[in-house]
């Protein structure tokens, strides 16, 4: 009881435990056990709910939800009420659901409900079912290390039934589905269509979900940027960038004309939430078929802290996609010799690395499925496997040129190019087609544990009306979008580890880039160090420390000559062992790229002392990032690991970049770590010291960073 008073002292005091709703205020964020998600019927009402969220849809006299709730906060999300979807079949646009009737969209009053009406040429609500959610991908994860609590996601979901009784949209089901999770203030929603017309129909657009919150600010005159309300919205329709913001496609802060109070004068208020695809799908069903639209998955924040939000977006993607939390530890060769191959993965072994990747200009050519060069990497796997080494490869899709009838039309010109990176291959052509087909054959005859894909479909749009698997423009994201799903979910359920240098977590992918500048790996081995330290600063915010891979020239790398590469690697042990505490100390795997791992036994030494550091301490550096100082180069500057469900519940690394020695009491945020009373904290040399928290559950301890150097602190 004393730990769950000083926990909603905390939450009283940062703001987001005051409204709480629960008689049990016990932060998701440190426990989530207690937050089950249930689906019920409440005063006739579908009402989801978890103890952190819940949404209510009102089924009569049609479907709409009336109610959406940040529990957390007592926050209502909601200012008016909209149809639950919108599909637009053969030209003609409908509203799915949907209530009308609201003298006021700038607020909504509960008395309103009861005479609200139906939205004239709706699909009308007919049925729904409850059952438990069912998973997206089927992964094992029992092949390489994870830290995964759970296999799959768990929770209910309920699909609303929609039907309409004019003759042209007669046997059209459609269907709106809703998941809500366990232990999550998340929610998501998708449609599918199924086609019982007996005529095959054309699904030119639609939109997913439709929700109207209350707007953040009230400008009379428009400004440059507008707050959002507090709330965190992607889809797994994700590509085009490095996180989730950047490859967000599917998400709209729109304008509601309806909304004729707002205080903005031209009513630009962006207080729509829209989901839906910016063209397309231009998708023909055939009867008897079901189109599925993407998912969007909707996650309501506490609040406008960055470190807290942050720490929830992470716990969606533990929840959505578990696979992302498997890390090995993987080398980048730079050569397919098979003698340097087999030295590298013996190198491998001697140090405790697990993987290793054929990189891209190794000579690695995953597009020849030819006798020949199949028994080579299938003779390499082989060896790897009998030494318990995982053994993968690099493949390039995009950035180059097929030839004119393969590559992507731009709708401008009519001719190739305009794709994201000029010039690219359209997936749905033949050629496309078939080199999915070859990078399935090759990876199952091989045995390879993993695929670098890079180049992974970047949302590009290809005008061309002659290409095997797509129509034209309208359909050609969506068709192309739809082959890297079902490759990528293949790759996932082989347990083929996937790195791809894009945002496909929630369709498969275990790994993407940290976000880095790669001509910065020319730079002076010093001047690397400290940009490493800020990328990985930078790109621990909304992901994990499993979901991003850093980079390491160990040889040269977009030039820079010797002073940028590690190699002879004993000549600069300093950056090596530089490189490896920040990588390995934020939990973050490298692209360590070279022809070996050591080239001497104090090479040697060092790696393996290395390994061994990251491997005793892997559960807590594997654990959420608490952001402590950003690299600034004059001062200390580090971060902190916790959890509070293992012994180690914190792990404390600082970095001195600068000559001098650097001795300063600094205070330590604990909240995370589930720590209330008191706290041990041990040095690196093993000397421990009891603290007792602060109000604020923070201590303050006395810090020595030699220069250049780093420290680093474990606390029970």
């Amino acid at each position: 009881m004393k730990k769950k008073l000083l926990l909603c002292t905390l939450l009283v005091l940062s703001g987001f435990c005051g409204a709480q709703e629960s008689d049990n205020p016990v932060d998701w964020l440190i426990d989530n056990g207690q937050y089950k998600a249930a689906i019920d019927m409440m005063d006739g009402d579908i009402v989801l709910g978890n103890g952190l969220v819940e949404r209510r849809i009102r089924i009569a006299p049609n479907a709409a939800t009336v109610d959406f709730r940040n529990v957390v906060m007592g926050e209502v999300m909601l200012r008016s009420i909209k149809p639950e979807a919108e599909v637009t079949i053969d030209g003609a646009t409908y509203p799915i659901g949907g209530l009308t009737g609201m003298p006021e969209h700038g607020y909504l009053l509960q008395e309103w409900l009861d005479g609200l009406v139906s939205i004239e040429d709706a699909f009308q609500y007919k049925s729904h079912v409850v059952r438990d959610i069912r998973p997206k991908i089927k992964w094992k994860g029992t092949k390489r290390y994870h830290t995964a609590e759970k296999m799959i996601p768990t929770g209910k979901e309920v699909i609303l039934s929609f039907e309409h009784d004019a003759t042209e949209t007669k046997g059209i089901l459609v269907n709106v589905h809703y998941e809500i999770f366990d232990g999550v203030p998340l929610i998501s929603k998708w449609i599918t269509i199924d086609n019982k017309s007996g005529k095959q129909v054309t699904i030119d657009s639609f939109k997913s979900e439709l929700l109207a919150f209350p707007e953040v600010e009230n400008p009379v005159e428009t400004p440059r940027e507008w707050k959002r309300p507090n709330i965190h919205v992607e889809s797994d329709y994700a590509f085009g960038g490095f996180t989730s913001g950047e490859s967000n496609v599917t998400t709209f802060w729109e304008a509601d004309p309806e909304y004729t109070s707002q205080v903005n004068w031209k009513m630009e208020t962006p207080c729509l939430l829209v989901s839906k695809l910016e063209v397309g799908p231009d998708v023909d069903l055939k009867s008897g078929e079901v189109f599925e639209s993407f998912h969007t998955y909707e996650l309501l924040l506490d609040g406008t802290d960055r470190g807290r939000n942050a720490l929830s977006i992470r716990k969606m993607y533990r929840t959505l996609a578990p696979w992302a939390t498997e890390n090995p530890i993987f080398m980048h060769l730079t050569t397919t010799d098979s003698d340097a191959v087999k030295s590298a993965i013996d190198q491998c072994v001697a140090t405790g690395y697990e993987m290793v990747i054929l990189s891209f200009g190794s000579g690695l050519d995953m597009e020849d499925t030819t006798a020949t060069n199949i028994s080579k990497f299938k003779k390499l796997a082989d060896y790897a496997h009998a030494k318990g080494i995982e053994l993968g490869g690099y493949s390039l899709f995009s950035s180059r040129k097929i030839n004119d009838s393969i590559d992507v039309i731009d709708k401008e010109t009519g001719k190739p190019g305009g794709a994201k990176f000029l010039n690219a291959p359209c997936l749905a052509s033949q050629w496309g087609k078939d080199y999915l087909e070859k990078l399935r054959y090759f990876l199952d005859k091989t045995g390879f544990d993993l695929l670098e894909h890079d180049g992974p479909y970047p949302g590009d749009y290809c005008a061309s009306t002659t290409h095997a698997y797509h129509k034209g423009y309208e359909d050609s994201q969506w068709v192309q979008w739809n082959m890297t799903k079902q490759f990528y979910n293949w790759l996932r359920e082989k347990d083929i580890y996937l790195n791809a240098p894009d945002f496909y977590f929630l369709q498969g992918s275990n790994k993407c880039g940290i976000g880095y500048r790669e001509v910065n790996w020319s730079l002076p081995r010093d001047q690397q160090i400290i940009l490493g330290r800020q990328n990985i600063y930078d790109g621990t915010w909304e992901k994990t420390p499993s979901m991003a891979w850093t980079f390491v020239p160990l040889t040269e790398y977009h030039g820079g000559g010797d002073a940028a590469t590690l190699e002879p690697l004993q000549d600069h042990l300093d950056s090596y062992e530089a490189h490896m505490v920040q990588n390995y100390g934020s939990g973050i795997q490298a692209c360590y790229r070279g022809p070996r791992l050591f080239d001497s036994e104090k090479t040697k030494a060092l790696v393996i002392d290395q390994i061994s550091h990251y491997k005793k301490y892997r559960d807590i550096l594997n654990s959420d990032i608490v952001h402590l100082r950003r690299p600034n180069g004059r001062s200390w500057d580090g971060f902190m690991h916790v959890n509070p469900d293992l012994r180690e519940k914190g792990f404390v690394l600082f970095f001195n970049p600068t000559p001098n020695e650097i001795r300063e009491n600094i205070k330590i945020p604990l909240y995370y770590t589930g720590l209330t009373d008191k706290a041990s904290v041990s040095d690196q040399q093993g000397k421990a010291e009891i603290f007792n928290l602060d109000r604020s559950f923070e201590i303050e301890l006395n810090v020595r960073i030699p220069a250049k150097g780093y420290s680093w602190y474990i606390i029970e």
